[in-house]
């Protein structure tokens, strides 16, 4: 594996790259959004609301934009600048997938009383829950695809439904390689959706599966409006971080002095930041221990490369916090087992299967990677048969001869 020399990503980052130097690609993009002079962000703002009076004009629904929010920090960051920048009255649209902290419960409920808003809140059954859970799990090693595909679905049906024109997303999270340049103003879309978020699976993937027999009936709300219902209202959605400089560590703060916005009490176990995703227990938990497992770096990669680049730690510091806590096997495993009724070896044998060659090797019966700080470490034990084992070992041949 080979890792940025500025922060602590590996090239398998999704659609990274490193230049002659060895710095990456979000690295060199994001320094030229930090080289940006305050006047910029003063444009840029100014900007953002010639756009917003644009939208607004034509604006036939009840509500100035509608906000995707799941009561996190950014959330209450997006609604700040919608409500007490612009004096919008915003809806507040939330995908509830059940899986939520108390902290994000108590985050989430109170949003609609400091900003004086109306918030739907949807969720669907537990039971058709629990079914895409075991059944993504197996079908790509991600248990929250239901909550990637409501978060970036019911908001845009409700959107269309309700006829509002403005969607306001905060920054372009899913951009970790530095596609985009600061001029790009990147927008909402569909192919965003479906490439990166859904990963490539839409709702009809998911019905008529033999073991969790799921119907179309339980997906109505993980099924996206044609072009025609988007062009005919006028949906865009905007992301903020276009236009408002963007500091999670900043945000966090001021959120919380301002509308008593409650970070996590108690530490994650795979990460050390206590403001981010606490509205689902597994993205920092089992969800990231898989992206771990499939490309040999977690949570606390992305964490610790964002705070390198602001300027919070330094990369020697970054590397300490990936040898701490990337590789953790984190006891949120067993409530999700216990969630979905999967046995532990079920589990550990299906997510051996997504393994990529290109950074995990057998060795001795335990899967062994490079690691940022040097050499290499061996991570548990392989859970595949002798048969699966030897395809493995055929795949990586091949991918090391190409």
């Amino acid at each position: 594996m080979q890792y940025c020399k500025r922060c602590v990503y590996p090239q398998i980052t999704v659609n990274l790259g490193l230049n002659e130097s060895g710095v990456c690609s979000s690295c060199i993009t994001f320094e030229k959004f930090n080289a940006l002079a305050p006047d910029f962000w003063v444009k840029r703002k100014a900007r953002f609301g010639e756009i917003v009076k644009e939208i607004s004009r034509n604006n036939k629904g009840d509500y100035d934009c509608i906000i995707p929010v799941s009561g996190g920090k950014d959330s209450y960051y997006q609604t700040h600048i919608m409500v007490a920048e612009y004096g919008l009255k915003p809806l507040l649209a939330t995908y509830h997938g059940n899986n939520y902290l108390p902290e994000a419960d108590y985050n989430r409920d109170r949003m609609r009383n400091v900003f004086n808003v109306d918030h739907l809140v949807f969720g669907p059954s537990v039971e058709v829950l629990k079914k895409l859970n075991r059944l993504c799990f197996r079908k790509m090693g991600d248990m929250n695809w239901h909550n990637h595909c409501g978060i970036m679905t019911y908001p845009i049906q409700v959107a269309v439904r309700l006829n509002i024109p403005l969607m306001i997303w905060g920054e372009t999270s899913w951009d970790i390689s530095g596609m985009f340049e600061p001029d790009d103003f990147v927008e909402f879309s569909a192919r965003v959706r479906h490439e990166h978020d859904l990963r490539g699976y839409e709702w009809h993937d998911m019905i008529n599966d033999p073991v969790e027999q799921l119907s179309e009936k339980d997906l109505q709300w993980a099924k996206y409006p044609t072009d025609e219902d988007i062009l005919k209202v006028g949906v865009r959605g905007l992301y903020i971080g276009n236009f408002f400089r963007w500091d999670p560590n900043r945000h966090a703060k001021m959120v919380q002095e301002e509308y008593g916005w409650k970070p996590k009490e108690t530490p994650f176990e795979r990460t050390y930041r206590r403001f981010s995703n606490l509205d689902d227990r597994y993205e920092n938990g089992i969800h990231d221990l898989m992206k771990f497992v499939k490309f040999g770096y977690g949570r606390a990669s992305d964490h610790a490369s964002k705070d390198v680049r602001d300027g919070y730690m330094t990369r020697e510091e970054g590397i300490e916090m990936v040898k701490k806590y990337d590789h953790v096997v984190s006891s949120d495993l067993y409530h999700w087992l216990e969630y979905v009724g999967m046995k532990e070896d079920e589990f550990w044998k299906t997510a051996d299967f997504f393994r990529d060659p290109r950074v995990w090797r057998i060795d001795n019966e335990e899967w062994v990677k490079d690691n940022v700080w040097g050499g290499s470490s061996a991570y548990g034990k392989v859970h595949l048969s002798k048969e699966e084992i030897e395809k493995y070992k055929k795949r990586q041949r091949k991918l090391n001869f190409n």
